[in-house]
């Protein structure tokens, strides 16, 4: 067994009606003045008041920014940042999906260091810790409450930039399930295979360890056994528990052990063509699970076990019974069947396929993956 270390230096509450543990969390860390960022659309659901009236009801303040879009720019982090050193607030509520959780990193790590986002870019950049932070998930998806990333768009050049750093952790998490038993079904389905990929990346990634694969296996069998539940019923409180908590699981396994070609092929496809995160990484996901099967070592057959609808024992398993299973589950969910109906083009094949090659995502893929290979997996996905 090769070398490898972890730490869970977070402090995590689970448990339906748990938001309302939030003025004590507040509290324990001795802020009177939370800045709450997230984004109108969870204002125009009451989502936002919902979290103001509880911090309220418990004697403290909240300001609140509401700009957050999907895949962050910039100028988003730079307004968000603006906003907090100007309210006075001590600590941050990332309240929201992956983006909303991005920018409150990202303005944690400017309000504390200052500069600019880009001089974070890239690994371990951060000095040390930032402003506490707060992270509920609106989506079980993402799983950025417990990750040390931050992932922001560049929009002078269409590129997604990684920061990277255990220091932008959240102190804490918030996972309470009737905070997404009201997501429409397309954002669940979305979600929800983000979440799965998450779990199946760090499963297969070269960096793979003892304990990151303990979490992906309990993350995949949990969303595996409700995703589809899920999505066709969210008011299904035991699958929505399920489906949080694997989200969260799978955050944690690939916050040690990496992610793979998905996602290096997807951030470039939302950095060009605007489309959202999820959906990017379902659609690309059975044409690399395709492409990493001459590197599977036994494992394709157990992550197969943890998301097939049938659950008599495999006899005579082979690889492209997986790739068959993954383009069922999207088609199940709805989710499209290539790139080209979420509106990529070929044009941008080559300069997409440059930014992909370069993440450092295509390190910890089981099969290595050259410009031209890369190349190759955008046109059969397109």
């Amino acid at each position: 067994m090769k070398d490898f270390r972890f730490k869970v230096p977070q402090n995590i509450e689970f448990g339906v009606g748990s938001l309302k543990k939030l003025p004590e969390i507040l509290k324990e860390n001795n802020s009177e003045h939370v800045y709450l960022v997230s984004d109108h659309g969870l204002e125009s659901i009451g989502v936002v008041k919902k979290v103001q009236d509880i911090v309220e009801a418990g004697g403290l303040t909240c300001t609140t920014f509401l700009d957050v879009v999907p895949n962050p720019t910039v100028d988003v982090v730079n307004a968000s940042t603006k906003l907090y050193k100007e309210s006075g607030a001590t600590s941050i509520i990332a309240l929201g999906g992956g983006s909303s959780m991005d920018v409150a990193k990202a303005t944690g790590v400017l309000a504390t260091y200052g500069g600019e986002i880009n001089d974070y870019e890239g690994l371990y950049k951060v000095p040390g810790p930032i402003v506490p932070m707060i992270a509920i998930p609106t989506t079980a998806g993402t799983g950025s409450e417990v990750t040390a990333s931050a992932v922001i768009t560049d929009e002078a050049k269409n590129f997604k930039m990684s920061v990277i750093s255990y220091e932008i952790l959240p102190k804490y998490a918030v996972l309470d399930p009737e905070l997404i038993m009201t997501a429409p079904a397309s954002i669940a389905a979305s979600c929800g295979v983000d979440a799965l990929i998450h779990a199946m990346e760090a499963y297969v990634s070269n960096f793979a360890s003892p304990f990151s694969d303990a979490m992906a296996e309990k993350a995949m069998e949990l969303i595996g056994g409700n995703l589809r539940r899920f999505v066709a019923n969210r008011k299904d409180e035991e699958a929505a528990c399920a489906m949080m908590v694997g989200s969260t699981f799978a955050g944690m396994a690939f916050a040690w052990a990496k992610l793979g070609n998905v996602h290096a092929m997807s951030h470039p496809v939302s950095a060009y063509f605007h489309v959202p995160h999820g959906v990017a990484n379902a659609v690309i996901l059975p044409t690399v699970v395709e492409y990493n099967a001459l590197a599977d070592n036994g494992r394709y057959e157990k992550i197969y076990n943890y998301i097939s609808e049938d659950k008599e024992p495999v006899i005579d398993f082979t690889p492209d019974m997986l790739v068959d299973e993954v383009k069922k589950l999207n088609k199940d969910l709805g989710i499209p069947s290539s790139l080209s109906e979420v509106g990529v083009t070929e044009d941008k094949i080559e300069a997409m396929a440059k930014d992909a090659v370069a993440h450092p995502n295509v390190l910890a893929n089981p099969r290595q993956t050259n410009l031209k290979e890369m190349i190759a997996l955008y046109k059969k996905a397109l």
